[in-house]
Order: C-alpha cells, then structure tokens, then sequence
C-alpha cells in the first residue's frame, strides 16, 4: 500500500458548491478515478479513511458531500461512534434531505462530479469507477445508467432503494447501463428488491454479480458505527477491489 494524499476540494455544481474530498496516491502519476458515494452519514472521518485505503490501492477518489444543499459535512453532528442508541434521531433527521434529493438533482450533481474527474490532473482520461454505500449504492445505479458511456464500474454495498415500485427506481434504467456492476447486499437488506434488480440487469443483458452477505446488517461496511462486521468488511474489500482492478486492467490493453 502506498502513501496517499488527501485534500478538501469544492465542486460547482449548477445548484451551488459541493464540498469533497480527493485522494490519491502520492507519487505524482495520475490513476484510474472512483467516485465515492456517500451513505447516509455522509462524510466523515470513517468514510474518508476508506476513501485512503482506496487510494493507497492505486486510485484517485472523489468522495462528495451529496446533501451539500443542506449544508457542509456532516450536514447533522455526529457522534464518533454511531450505535443503536443514536441511530433512530439521526434518520429521524436525515431521511427528509436524503429523501428532498431526488434523481433530478443527483444526476445534474453526478455530472458536475464526474466532469471534476476529467480535468482532475490525479485521474488518468477515460471511465470511471463508482462505489457507493447505503443511498450512495442507489446513486451509484442512477449515474451508470444515467452516463453510461462515463463508467466502467459499479460496485454497491448494503444499498437502500434499489428496485422499488416508483416509476423512477433506479433499476429502470438497467437497459442503459455498459458498466460491470456489483453489489453485496446485507442478510437484512430486502431480498424482493435485490430479486427484482437481479432480473432488470440479466434481462438487460448487464454483466453484474450480485450477492448477500449471510450474519451482516445494513450499514455493515462502516467501522464507525454499531452494524459494522468485519468479515463482511473484508469480503467487500476483497470484492471491490477485485472489480476495479479487472475493470482498468482490461482498459489498459
């Protein structure tokens, strides 16, 4: 693993300024780009420390601060340590902005982001990878399927709203979508919708790999909060980087 090279970076958006962080390898050279979507939580130092270990995996991640209308991260104040007792208000208070993002307003932000990566010095030109946490699994699905000619990858964990009923769920979009994708669902996230997402990308003809990582809960990535397992963290690691190193092994030939 090699040593990284973290900043705050702004993003002008056509709705404002999103506040980010880039990170990347310290050795001068550009790499191949992930954006980081965010879980509920948002930014923090958690999520940026896995922002770093990508990094030191060989890559230039973007993590942006996706609720920045609602203010800089964290948009809420957050304990060091998110446990059960905490985590009821915390959705009590963040669930009405997560929800006030809607796919409009993502996707006019994840083109303000993926245009950052391609004048961003650090990235080297062409696709990008994306992975996402929680909401930010969901973002990453609308992105692939939004800019499909803009992403190699996808790779989403313990995801949230992937294949519902509304008419702009975002495994609609599945007959758009060019990237390789991967998701590694928590025991307790919702089976029918992993089903039903599971159909829309075979049916599209999606090269994708989904699975359900048996004993974890929603949420079981993050090591700052009280769902976190290790196990299942590693297994998400070992997946994750599997994915991307494949993806820009392949487009490097």
């Amino acid at each position: 693993m090699t040593a990284v090279q973290g900043t705050a970076v702004e993003i002008r958006t056509e709705d404002g300024v999103t506040d980010a962080y880039l990170v990347h390898p310290d050795d001068g050279g550009p790499h191949p780009a992930v954006l980081l979507f965010m879980d509920a939580f948002g930014p923090r130092p958690g999520l940026r420390s896995m922002a770093d270990r990508l990094a030191a995996a060989g890559y230039t991640v973007l993590l942006p601060n996706v609720l920045y209308r609602n203010g800089r991260a964290p948009v809420v104040e957050l304990p060091e340590f998110i446990g059960d007792e905490v985590r009821p208000e915390l959705f009590r208070r963040l669930a009405p902005l997560v929800l006030a993002l809607t796919p409009d307003l993502a996707m006019r932000d994840a083109d303000a982001y993926l245009g950052y990566l391609a004048d961003c010095p650090a990235a080297v030109d062409g696709p990008v990878a994306l992975v996402g946490y929680c909401m930010g699994a969901q973002l990453a699905l609308y992105t692939a399927g939004t800019h499909p000619d803009r992403v190699a990858a996808v790779a989403g964990f313990h995801g949230a709203r992937l294949a519902t009923d509304l008419p702009d769920s975002p495994h609609l979009l599945a007959d758009r979508i060019t990237a390789e994708v991967y998701f590694g669902q928590a025991e307790n996230d919702s089976a029918k919708e992993l089903e039903r997402l599971e159909k829309a990308l075979s049916e599209a003809g999606v090269r994708h790999r989904c699975e359900v990582y048996p004993g974890t809960q929603h949420g079981y990535t993050q090591a700052d909060t009280s769902a976190y397992d290790e196990e299942g963290d590693r297994r998400h690691r070992v997946a994750m980087l599997d994915l991307l190193s494949r993806t820009f092994r392949q487009r490097s030939r």
